[in-house]
């Protein structure tokens, strides 16, 4: 099973983490990085102008999201190199907050214990593939 980080979790990191419950794919969200309460998170997680109401169950605790049953740590770090992504075993890294968009920010998400970073924005010269 894949580890996941999200870093941050406005309306494209919230639909990540939909979309990998909607396929119920082998990935494991263990972590969500983004500068908002995870209060807050939980009620735009819930509440969707767009896509509905959310399907899962929400709740938050102060450091964390609980969405179906499983805690997803939140954390707060402005400075991607601080997120403890090694410490939450996330591998992969979708960099969901329109800053980290070149091979030098991201680096800043393997630095902290990351394997890959999937950059969902255009990131300038590097290569862009569409699945």
């Amino acid at each position: 099973m894949s580890k996941v980080g999200i870093n941050g979790f406005g309306r494209i990191g919230r639909l990540v983490l939909r979309r990998l419950l909607e396929v119920k794919s082998n990935i494991d969200v263990v972590a969500i990085n983004d500068l908002t309460s995870p209060k807050i998170l939980a009620y735009l997680l819930k509440h969707d102008s767009n896509y509905g109401p959310f399907p899962w169950s929400v709740d938050f605790t102060e450091d964390s999201l609980i969405v179906d049953g499983k805690s997803i740590a939140v954390y707060a770090e402005k400075e991607a190199k601080n997120i403890p992504w090694k410490a939450k075993g996330a591998e992969i890294i979708v960099e969901c907050t329109g800053f980290y968009t070149s091979a030098e920010k991201s680096q800043a998400h393997l630095d902290a214990g990351a394997k890959k970073v999937l950059i969902s924005a255009p990131a300038g010269e590097m290569k862009t593939i569409v699945y």
